[in-house]
């Protein structure tokens, strides 16, 4: 169940990051709100994750991992930045870096 949070933790994050590239670095100030509130909510379902007993460098490495793979994949699809195979084989390896830390943790 508290993979459930991370995930959300994951997807507000995601979110307050689009948020951030929409603003246009500020000058569409509307887009500051759900910035904000994304990174709130993001943080506060980190925590939790982590009060319920999800190691650090498990927890972080989820949550970093899935947002840096679906922000590159959402600013493909939204604002049609470029995505290429070396960044495709990065969020690969980035997964996979996680995976071994998650299994080291259980050692």
């Amino acid at each position: 169940m508290i993979y459930f949070v991370l995930a959300g933790a994951v997807v507000f994050e995601v979110v307050g990051t689009m948020s951030l590239r929409a603003s246009e670095g500020g000058k569409k100030k509307i887009w500051l709100v759900p910035v904000a509130i994304g990174y709130l909510i993001a943080f506060t379902l980190l925590s939790v994750t982590l009060a319920d007993g999800v190691p650090l460098g498990v927890a972080y490495g989820i949550w970093a991992a899935c947002g840096v793979g679906l922000t590159a994949l959402l600013g493909r699809i939204i604002f049609k930045e470029p995505f290429t195979l070396v960044m495709g084989l990065g969020i690969g390896l980035i997964g996979i870096g996680v995976l071994l830390i998650e299994a080291g943790g259980t050692q």
